[in-house]
C-alpha cells in the first residue's frame, strides 16, 4: 500500500461507479488465467520482476484486495474506515515488510483455499462497492485513489510478473 499524496492522485478520475467497477473487472481478468494452471506451475518461481510464482502473485494481489474489501465493508456502514487509517499507519512504519509477511502467509495456505479466495474476493469487493455510498468513495478523491491503488493500478504494476509467469508455462 503505497503512501499517496497530491502528486500521486489517480490519473483517471472516475465520475460514476459503474465505470470504475468495469475497469477493475477488465484489469483483473488477465490474472484469472492463473486459476487454470496445474499446481506444479502455480508453485514454480519464474524469472520476472519479483521472481514470484503464480501462487505468490495471486496471494499478494488478493491480500491487498482483501484489505480493500475490509475498507469497503466499513464504508458501507459508516463514513470512515478505521482499517484504512490503521493500515496506512502500519504501512508508513513497516512498508515492504508487510508485503513479505503477506507472501509468506499466503505460501502457507492450502492451494485450494488460495485459489478459492482468488476467485471470489475481487467480485466481493466489486459487490460491496456497489452499496458504499458514492460520497464515501467515488466522490472522495483520496478514497477513490485508495481503491484504484489496491486494484486497477496494483494489477498494472504486476503485469510484467503475470507476463513472465504465463510465458514460463507456455
Amino acid at each position: 500500500m503505497p503512501e499517496r499524496g497530491p502528486a500521486d492522485y489517480h490519473r483517471i478520475m472516475y465520475f460514476d461507479a459503474l465505470s470504475f467497477l468495469e475497469d477493475e473487472r477488465d484489469a483483473w481478468r488477465p490474472y484469472e488465467a492463473l486459476f487454470t494452471l496445474p499446481p506444479e506451475q502455480l508453485e514454480r518461481p519464474v524469472v520476472g520482476p519479483d521472481r514470484w510464482s503464480a501462487r505468490d502473485l495471486l496471494g499478494h494481489l488478493v491480500f491487498w484486495q482483501e484489505h480493500a474489501l475490509a475498507v469497503a465493508r466499513e464504508l458501507a456502514v459508516g463514513p470512515t474506515s478505521p482499517s484504512r487509517q490503521r493500515d496506512e499507519a502500519e504501512w508508513a512504519a513497516r512498508g515492504d515488510a508487510i508485503n513479505a509477511d503477506a507472501v509468506a502467509a499466503w505460501r502457507a495456505l492450502p492451494l485450494d483455499e488460495l485459489l478459492e479466495r482468488a476467485r471470489t474476493v475481487a467480485g466481493e469487493l466489486r459487490g460491496h462497492l456497489t452499496v458504499v455510498p458514492e460520497a464515501r468513495w467515488l466522490k472522495d478523491g483520496a478514497v477513490q485513489a485508495f481503491f484504484a491503488g489496491e486494484t486497477i493500478d496494483h494489477y498494472a504494476e504486476h503485469a510484467a510478473d503475470l507476463d513472465a509467469i504465463l510465458a514460463a508455462v507456455r
